[in-house]
């Protein structure tokens, strides 16, 4: 056996330690059944590092992140903690890992996987064969640009004010990982912002025409307003392959593209920094687009499922191991074909499971396909 992956796990907050728990599962498995084995260590985020250390995210979080071979992140944030002042919200402990990782490329597919067609509010027709690949710059924008804040006018009344700017070399390494992925999948960009009448949206589609016009040839790009890539999602969603977008759009339009796949609860996602030139390794953090779900926490009904196609993301874009993740995302697709489903996806005539039981069902399909 190679030498093992450092993994580190950070559960979180909400539903983040039972989902997380079924990914364990999945680890043991492949631990005593494939050619890789992990040594996992475990850290504190959000609600729960503030619960112990008064930090979102602590500084020795930071530290195991950085040793890693890649972060497995759980949810984070819950009405416990919604009365912090803003620098101490539980959401900023994925920020600052996001920013001292340098991980600027979040990775979000929705891929509407046949068992779940149905599930879906839109028409199935609409839906079926839908595969986007959303790619959205997250260190910057207007979740990290300054100025920022809340002031008092001299009238006395409050106004609130966020800066979206971008710098040309941020764009260019973004806009890279999109044309890459292309490549590797129906080779068509689609780069949005609002460039009508936004001056850092004029910046980004400048850029990324540049780009794509110098090195990327054999890609087809095409840009779009964001607020009509919105609604071409909800009409005509198979057109797109990598949609491209800001922090702030890239979030908006991932969520809106996660909805057609008929539950978040499904879908996971990737942030990668970029790939040491010494080493050839990446820091990178994989985690489920749902949140803590707060309301079902402790309930054994929360669906497993994102956060365990998030560690099969991350066997393919940490460690390369493209079969042990599509053994893992086959294992997943079976279970749903046989008709188990938690509350979120639940469809009529199908059998209404809980977390432990779906991730039970995950490792029987795993046996059976190593068989």
């Amino acid at each position: 056996m190679a030498s093992n992956k450092k993994l580190l796990v950070l559960p979180g907050d909400g539903i983040g330690p039972e989902v997380m728990r079924e990914v364990r599962r999945v680890v043991d498995w492949m631990d005593r059944r494939r050619a890789v084995g992990f040594d996992i260590e475990e850290g504190l985020v959000g609600g729960s590092a503030i619960e112990a250390e008064g930090n979102p995210c602590p500084d020795a979080t930071v530290a195991k992140a950085k040793a890693a071979d890649a972060v497995l992140f759980g949810s984070v944030g819950g009405p416990k903690w919604d009365s912090l002042p803003f620098e101490q919200r539980p959401e900023l402990g994925i920020l600052r890992l996001r920013k001292d990782l340098g991980l600027f490329a979040n990775l979000r597919p929705a891929l509407v996987l046949d068992p779940l067609v149905d599930a879906s509010s839109l028409k199935a027709d609409i839906v079926r064969g839908v595969d986007i690949m959303v790619v959205r710059e997250s260190t910057g924008g207007i979740y990290f640009g300054e100025p920022r804040g809340i002031e008092v006018l001299a009238n006395g009344k409050r106004r609130g004010f966020d800066t979206d700017v971008y710098h040309e070399d941020e764009i260019i390494r973004v806009a890279r990982v999109a044309f890459d992925l292309a490549r590797k999948r129906r080779n068509k960009v689609t780069s949005v912002e609002k460039a009508n009448v936004m001056q850092s949206g004029r910046l980004w589609r400048a850029v990324v025409g540049a780009v794509g016009k110098a090195e990327y040839p054999d890609v087809e790009l095409e840009h779009m307003y964001a607020d009509n890539c919105a609604m071409q999602l909800c009409i005509k969603p198979k057109q797109f392959d990598v949609i491209l977008g800001s922090n702030l759009f890239g979030d908006v339009l991932s969520d809106l593209a996660a909805a057609l796949t008929g539950s978040i609860g499904m879908l996971p996602s990737a942030t990668l920094g970029a790939i040491d030139a010494v080493t050839g390794k990446r820091h990178a953090l994989y985690e489920p687009i749902h949140g803590s779900a707060p309301d079902i926490a402790g309930k054994g009904i929360a669906n497993p499922c994102a956060q365990i196609l998030s560690f099969a993301m991350l066997l393919r874009w940490s460690f390369g191991l493209e079969d042990d993740a599509k053994l893992l995302e086959t294992a997943v697709e079976k279970v749903l074909a046989g008709g188990l489903r938690t509350a979120d996806i639940m469809q009529t005539g199908m059998a209404r499971v809980g977390t432990s039981v779906m991730g039970e069902a995950v490792i029987r399909e795993l046996d059976k396909l190593a068989a």
